[in-house]
């Protein structure tokens, strides 16, 4: 059991704030709005980081990059295109298997053209055609759920998607080895193609490899 603290200390707690007659706490000033519930297409462009953009998902989560954190790359939206493509993402893949296998945050959902060239060490004259620059893919991993199998449940469960990969997925190294990239295009950008594929060494060059289905390195 805690040992009790001192009176004093309560009584450094935040006080309510009285504003425009109006009395709050200090904190309600910080709250995120939440637009779970608003059409994609009626999202401003200059959202908090903390709104929520679908039940259990925030908008700084379409864009956290811990490569561009590390680089000092801004990895913000080029577009409102790119950012209601996220969220459409968001709620249309993220949602559901966060419903089926309970909280995560996705590894990467959108990369900026800066992020896409220091990831793959390209020119600054090269663009990316990734459905990342797009807003329109993430990689999940989630601890509890082995990456072939992640990959097999989208597949089955999931109401619509582009393309599934089960990228680099070696059961010599552990089931959750390798990530799971999902791709769902944006509203009225086309036919999703519904394609599974797997990103895994070939045996005889040696070198990484798409391949039809999902499964895993030999």
């Amino acid at each position: 059991m805690s040992p009790r603290k001192p009176k004093a200390a309560a009584a450094a707690a935040p006080k309510a704030v009285r504003r425009s007659g109006a009395t709050r706490s200090a904190t309600a000033q910080d709250a995120a709005p939440d637009y779970s519930k608003t059409p994609v297409e009626q999202i401003p462009f200059d959202l908090p980081p903390r709104a929520l953009i679908s039940p259990n998902f925030r908008a700084y989560e379409l864009t956290r990059s811990d490569l561009a954190d590390r680089l000092g790359i801004d990895n913000g939206f080029a577009s409102l295109q790119e950012l209601h493509a996220a969220i459409h993402l968001a709620r249309q893949v993220l949602q559901p298997i966060r419903a089926a296998f309970g909280p995560f945050s996705p590894n990467s959902v959108y990369r900026s053209q800066n992020l896409e060239r220091s990831l793959k060490n390209k020119p600054s004259t090269w663009l990316t055609t990734s459905q990342h620059a797009r807003g329109e893919a993430c990689d999940i991993e989630i601890v509890a759920k082995p990456t072939l199998e992640l990959a097999a449940w989208a597949r089955d469960h999931l109401p619509d998607f582009d393309q599934i990969i089960c990228e680099c997925y070696d059961p010599r190294q552990g089931p959750n080895s390798g990530w799971v990239h999902i791709s769902l295009k944006a509203p009225g950008t086309g036919i999703n193609r519904r394609q599974c594929l797997s990103y895994v060494r070939d045996p005889g060059s040696g070198r990484l490899v798409y391949v039809d289905g999902l499964t895993a390195m030999a």
